[in-house]
């Protein structure tokens, strides 16, 4: 069969299957409809995950391409009973400050911040926020943090070493307690203990922080790490470390230096392993790939389902249609027509159908996918990888679920088809 020719067929055949959506509304309509169901779960989750993918890097990389963390345990997940013969992590000693003092003396090290966080009660005068959370950080989280401080100001190194009662409020937080009043210089008290408001800081939304409860719709503060250890408990048992290298540095071979600074301090031998981790951006991002790719899996899952029920209509659908067309086919027969054509006419109709529903799907996952975009700091969007595999998988399903019928309709004989009323 010439190309031409067989164009032709594709569109005689979606020609007939709209008339067959058009003469058959209610059960073209539930075909489309499960079709539509597996598609939009598809198209939902996968623009919610690459969204809050996009969200988690843009969040990961506000730390520097080359930073990462210094912390006493690794991050995944493990099969770990929780003993510790099991997790023999659980037995490495905490990260402690004077180790961040030391790895910050290195010389490809740029930045090292010390980072911990806890929550209490704000109050100023009457007014009262009675669980807001704080971020203990050290004297150059500016560097590893990305958002603006207006009005007020940073804590200087002086405030930071002497343990100064200073605190950088957020947005929600100063609403909250000052409203449209300046907060700059005023004393609030965190957990009974005053501080002194420096400033206010504009947080950059991001699903990280949205996660963790430090997106900028959630009352929190920032205080020196050295006042939060020195006044509200912070810190006692162990930091996370950030450390950031310089620019034009290699992030491996910096490692490998904080590796061998870390194994001296804590006296390890050449046969014993870390009790330490060192832990990468890259890392955090496999993190996020294995527990976000099992919720996607379970999407494609429940989608299989739709697309199921969708194939089982088209069965349906398309037994029924071969029947009230016999005698057309037959006729089409007596014209010269082979069953490659016959077959060939069947499934460009059922994948018709199934990719009608799979548009309909689509749209419906976008939609959904915008309004979360819209009203969330997720920016949800949905990947071209998407599109093309549910509008291949609703073809796929087409077919190969419309081959039954088509073959049916290949095989039946011109002379008993016509002899059909």
């Amino acid at each position: 069969m010439r190309l031409l020719d067989r164009i032709l067929l594709v569109f005689e055949g979606v020609g007939i299957a709209f008339d067959a959506i058009r003469s058959n509304k209610v059960r073209a309509s539930l075909t489309i409809l499960g079709v539509a169901v597996g598609v939009f779960v598809v198209t939902a989750m996968g623009a919610a995950v690459h969204g809050m993918r996009e969200s988690f890097r843009s969040d990961v990389d506000a730390f520097g391409a080359t930073s990462f963390q210094l912390r006493r345990r690794n991050v995944g997940f493990s099969s770990c009973d929780g003993s510790d013969e099991s997790c023999p992590e659980r037995r490495n000693p905490p990260v402690t400050v004077s180790e961040g003092e030391t790895v910050r003396g290195l010389p490809a090290v740029k930045a090292v911040v010390e980072l911990s966080g806890g929550g209490g009660a704000f109050r100023y005068r009457d007014r009262l926020i009675p669980n807001a959370g704080f971020d203990a950080m050290g004297r150059d989280w500016i560097e590893i943090d990305v958002g603006d401080i207006s009005p007020g100001r940073n804590y200087t190194p002086q405030e930071y070493e002497s343990g100064a009662r200073v605190i950088i409020l957020n947005d929600s937080a100063k609403a909250q307690l000052f409203g449209e009043s300046d907060p700059i210089g005023k004393e609030i008290f965190v957990s009974d203990q005053p501080f002194q408001v420096i400033g206010i800081y504009h947080a950059k939304a991001g699903f990280l922080k949205t996660l963790d409860g430090r997106g900028p719709d959630k009352p929190r503060a920032i205080i020196p790490f050295s006042s939060a250890r020195r006044h509200l408990g912070v810190g006692r048992w162990g930091v996370l470390l950030m450390v950031k290298p310089h620019d034009g540095t290699i992030q491996a071979e910096v490692m490998d230096e904080v590796t061998a600074t870390m194994r001296g301090l804590r006296g390890l031998r050449p046969s014993q392993p870390n009790n330490f981790a060192l832990v990468t951006q890259d890392r955090m991002l496999d993190v996020f790939d294995q527990l976000f790719g099992a919720i996607f899996m379970v999407g494609i899952a429940l989608s299989g389902v739709g697309l199921l029920v969708g194939g089982v209509g088209v069965v349906a659908i398309m037994m029924i249609s071969v029947t009230e067309r016999t005698r057309e086919i037959g006729v089409r027969k007596a014209l010269g027509a082979t069953k490659a054509v016959i077959l060939w006419q069947f499934l460009v109709e059922a994948a018709t159908l199934t990719s009608f529903g799979a548009l309909v799907g689509l749209l419906g996952g976008t939609l959904i996918a915008w309004v979360v975009r819209s009203n969330t700091p997720i920016p949800t969007s949905v990947p071209p990888s998407a599109i093309i595999t549910a509008l291949i998988a609703a073809a796929a399903t087409g077919v190969v679920f419309g081959m039954l019928p088509a073959m049916r309709a290949a095989r039946l004989d011109p002379v008993e088809a016509l002899r059909h009323e």
